[in-house]
């Protein structure tokens, strides 16, 4: 018979954090197949391959679920931010290499997640809460991640704000492509938005101004 070593053996900590992440994940990939809307618990169990009994023990309602998975997403958003950031930097234009990342890091369904709850906040005051809590962390984590390639310049409230409008234009235009749902017109809006925002950010990276 073969033996179980102690340190092959979780932990009961280790066993509950795994299923609360096997429950997170699940409400994740139920929020891109079927929005928010559409993502119930039932749902969430079978997608996670546990019994009702198991997700109502961690999570004892889909606002519980949700709530966490806001911070579950923010966290893989973040992680997926970081890994990015390490190809984009071989562009030798860093204007052009900063536009190429914001798009980059709000691709997949880490972001098409984010947005189902972003819209489910304007009428759920506790999960608007969530969001507005974290959000500010992937935020930061995106203008650190630029700050490797402007360095001394992020810093800087005119350049900081011509990153925050390219991010604030970029993420409406993907809004605007989930109603006609073809990535290849998301595209170009953000191509023809970027001869905009290139001049921008391009002034602000120049200007000599004391902000």
């Amino acid at each position: 018979m073969a033996v179980v070593s102690v340190g092959e053996r979780r932990t009961q900590a280790e066993r509950t954090a795994a299923m609360r992440t096997r429950l997170l994940n699940a409400t994740i990939e139920c929020l891109v197949t079927f929005g928010y809307a559409g993502t119930t618990t039932p749902r969430i169990a079978e997608a996670a391959g546990v019994t009702r009994g198991a997700q109502v023990h961690h999570f004892r309602s889909k606002e519980d679920l949700v709530v966490a998975a806001v911070e579950h997403l923010a966290q893989q958003r973040i992680q997926a931010a970081i890994r990015q950031s390490s190809g984009v930097w071989k562009n030798p234009d860093p204007v052009a290499a900063v536009l190429e990342f914001l798009w980059d890091s709000h691709q997949g369904d880490m972001f098409v997640a984010t947005i189902e709850l972003w819209v489910a906040a304007r009428t759920d005051d506790v999960l608007a809460g969530e969001v507005a809590r974290v959000e500010p962390m992937v935020n930061s984590t995106l203008i650190t991640a630029l700050a490797q390639l402007l360095p001394d310049h992020v810093a800087r409230k005119q350049v900081r704000n011509a990153l925050f409008t390219a991010m604030d234009a970029l993420r409406g235009i993907l809004v605007v492509g989930f109603v006609d749902r073809d990535v290849t017109q998301a595209r170009k809006r953000w191509d023809r938005a970027t001869v905009h925002l290139a001049t921008m950010l391009s002034e602000a990276l120049a200007s000599n101004g004391s902000d």
